[in-house]
């Protein structure tokens, strides 16, 4: 079973690379492109529809907030990629907002910023391939029913190739990523094309009505501002994901900070000119969208079961002439491919932060431990386990899931940056060079209009999406970081614990060791255990077994009697046939009567070669040991015998194991006759 497992594991990652292989990990700009900005460059196929949901709410007339929103997106979202410029050239370790804020602004701030981002990153994984399955089923509706599995599946695929390490999934990752980009710069070139000389073109749902959803019609004053903020802060998921580069700049190649720089300032214009696009040309067809197709007036099908086109299949099929020509279909296709890919940044970003945090104490150290192919597996598989139980949570469902978006992401923006101004506050006070202090005003200038436009956003998000479903995020976030803070008071009580002031007190050797072998029956495995027992020269020695069957015990005696063993067997009445009790409880006896002393307990076991045979053997060792383990000054030791079914494997050694006993060799009987001078007048003493 054990070789399946491993063959399937070698077939689904590779094969295991060395520790010395980890610098062939470090990525160039046009492979680190794709694995760190495909979450911002893809939440430009479902940003701008995320604002004409919200607007269309109140109806079409609404939908010229649009603009505005788009906006204010772009300009956030160029405030934020040059902030987080600064922070790639002042924090090149990787640690990214984490690792800013908990320098600056202490750890406790930095501990909100990581369960912000994790919160995130899980839902970064969620969202994208939701949103890829939407575009898929526009492309072909017959999947709707289909939807959860697919999304699940994804996710596992997303795992496996993330699993063999961060070059393979670059390569796996960049050519989606670039045909998604070049499919998006073509169709809105195109559109814009067909505006200027008069044949712009017509979506679908142009010709839909929509009917307000209940208590949202004719709103004015607060209302409408509301509406309109709420529109924005739901088009700022188009900026999921930025951080991800200041997060990976360890992984980038020399130099490290400059590339990472360079990086992100592509992914920035990129994002800024796709997002533009297509809002400029939603708005210019008419694109009517809602989150309740029965309430589009006009809608062919049944708006039960059929679901509308997203935005982008949309502006596809008007632009290069409906539902069945080629560009339609690379688009969607691309689209699909690129918001699946997009997890890809959680991907990378999740695990490289777990494993900070595993460093620093605040998650487990497994974590922190790379796997077969130098990735950090379990951060891999952490994340993708908790975002399939989400998916399935949710039933896949983008508009369900959105509202759980982005408010960790802003709760990180902003402490980020006013993270980097007290950073910048604290270099300045040092710098004497007239043109570095020029430089360093204008970096602390831009991450402080950074830190308030955020905040504001962050403010913003919480008004208008708390009660949709971010307070879910909220928890979540509460939750984890009680749950980090109270891993690290563990860790730093364990440490505490466990710390050697000085070595020569902890040498202390014990007053007597007290050796206890378990004994069942007289075959080879207690053989073994009582040599190996006798080989450890303990003051005390005795055999233990617990009389569950008088017959059978009876007959043990005799036998132990006639083989002439100078180890005493102590019988253990057991009045319920229980066996683990009796033998803990005798053991606590010991401890009591003589507790500067050391216990050996040694327990026989069987070494098997098909898993299924540990369902017939070892069991009651295993409880055993289960609970002598928390008896103080008990060492338990387990004693290996391996069976035929064992020797038999093709990769083990078919040869006699050390200590077994076998013909000419001394037998236990034959020990008992040796001078026991040699082995200490206290050998088979009975207590």
């Amino acid at each position: 079973m054990a070789k399946v497992v491993d063959a399937v594991k070698r077939i689904l990652i590779g094969r295991a690379l060395p520790s010395e292989g980890l610098q062939e990990t470090l990525l160039p700009k046009r492979l680190a492109l794709p694995i760190f900005a495909s979450d911002p460059l893809s939440s430009v196929a479902y940003a701008t529809q995320e604002i004409l949901l919200v607007l269309t709410l109140g109806g079409l007339a609404y939908l010229h907030l649009a603009t505005w929103a788009a906006v204010a997106v772009v300009g956030l979202m160029a405030v934020v990629v040059l902030s987080y410029r600064q922070v790639v050239h002042a924090y090149p370790s990787g640690g990214g907002s984490y690792e800013v804020v908990s320098t600056n602004l202490g750890p406790l701030a930095g501990l909100v910023v990581a369960a912000s981002l994790l919160v995130d990153y899980v839902m970064t994984v969620a969202v994208s391939v939701a949103s890829g399955v939407d575009n898929i089923i526009s492309a072909i509706p017959s999947l709707n029913e289909y939807r959860t599995g697919l999304a699940v599946a994804f996710v596992a695929l997303l795992a496996t190739v993330n699993l063999r390490g961060m070059r393979e999934s670059g390569r796996a990752f960049a050519a989606p990523t670039y045909l998604f980009i070049a499919g998006v710069l073509i169709m809105c070139a195109t559109g814009v094309f067909r505006w200027i000389v008069g044949d712009a073109p017509v979506a679908e749902s142009a010709a839909y009505g929509i009917t307000p959803a209940p208590g949202d019609a004719h709103l004015a004053g607060l209302a409408l501002l509301m509406l309109g903020l709420r529109a924005f802060s739901s088009g700022c998921t188009a900026l999921t994901g930025v951080e991800a580069i200041s997060n990976g700049v360890p992984a980038f190649r020399k130099p490290k900070s400059k590339n990472a720089a360079t990086t992100m300032g592509a992914m920035g214009l990129t994002a800024i000119v796709m997002f533009s696009g297509i809002t400029a040309l939603a708005l210019v067809s008419d694109v009517h969208i809602t989150d309740d197709t029965c309430r589009l007036t006009g809608f062919n099908g049944n708006c039960e079961t059929t679901p509308q086109r997203t935005v982008i299949a949309q502006l596809a099929a008007a632009i290069f002439g409906g539902v069945h020509s080629v560009g339609f279909f690379y688009i969607q296709a691309a689209t699909a491919l690129v918001l699946v890919l997009a997890a890809n940044t959680a991907f990378n970003g999740f695990p490289l932060l777990a494993s900070i945090l595993a460093q620093h104490r605040y998650l487990p150290r497994q974590l922190h431990t790379r796997g077969d192919r130098l990735a950090f597996s379990n951060g891999i598989v952490a994340l993708a386990v908790v975002a399939a139980a989400l998916l399935w949570a949710f039933h896949a469902s983008v508009t369900s899931l959105i509202h759980l978006y982005i408010l960790g992401v802003f709760t990180s923006f902003t402490l980020s940056q006013a993270g980097m101004v007290r950073h910048w506050n604290r270099v300045l006070r040092t710098e004497d060079e007239p043109a570095r202090r020029r430089r360093h005003h204008t970096a602390r200038a831009i991450n402080t209009v950074g830190a308030v436009v955020t905040g504001l956003v962050l403010v913003i998000v919480l008004l208008t999406k708390f009660t949709q479903g971010a307070y879910l995020a909220v928890i979540a976030a509460v939750v984890l970081w009680l749950m980090m803070r109270s891993i690290r008071r563990h860790y730093d009580n364990t440490a505490a614990e466990l710390a050697v002031a000085d070595p020569r007190d902890e040498l202390v050797l014990p007053s007597r060791v007290h050796a206890v072998v378990l004994v069942s029956k007289i075959h080879k495995p207690t053989l073994r255990a009582v040599a190996y027992a006798r080989a450890s020269r303990p003051d005390i020695l005795e055999a233990l077994t617990v009389d569950v069957d008088r017959d059978e015990a009876r007959e043990l005696q005799t036998r132990w009697d006639a083989a002439g063993f100078e180890v005493p067997l102590k019988m253990l009445a057991s009045p319920y046939r229980e066996v683990t009790g009796p033998v803990v409880e005798y053991v606590r006896s010991i401890v009591r009567t003589s507790p500067r002393d050391v216990i050996s307990v040694f327990i026989p076991e069987y070494v098997v070669g098909h898993w299924w045979e540990n369902l017939l053997h070892n069991q009651s060792a295993l409880w055993l040991k289960s609970r002598l383990l928390f008896v103080p000054g008990v060492m338990v030791i387990s004693v290996p015998w391996q069976l035929s079914s064992y020797e038999r494997r093709p990769h083990r050694p078919t040869g006699r194991a050390p200590g077994s006993v076998r013909r000419g060799e001394p037998s236990a009987a034959d020990w008992a006759k040796k001078d026991r001078s040699e082995r200490g007048p206290a050998a088979g003493r009975p207590q």
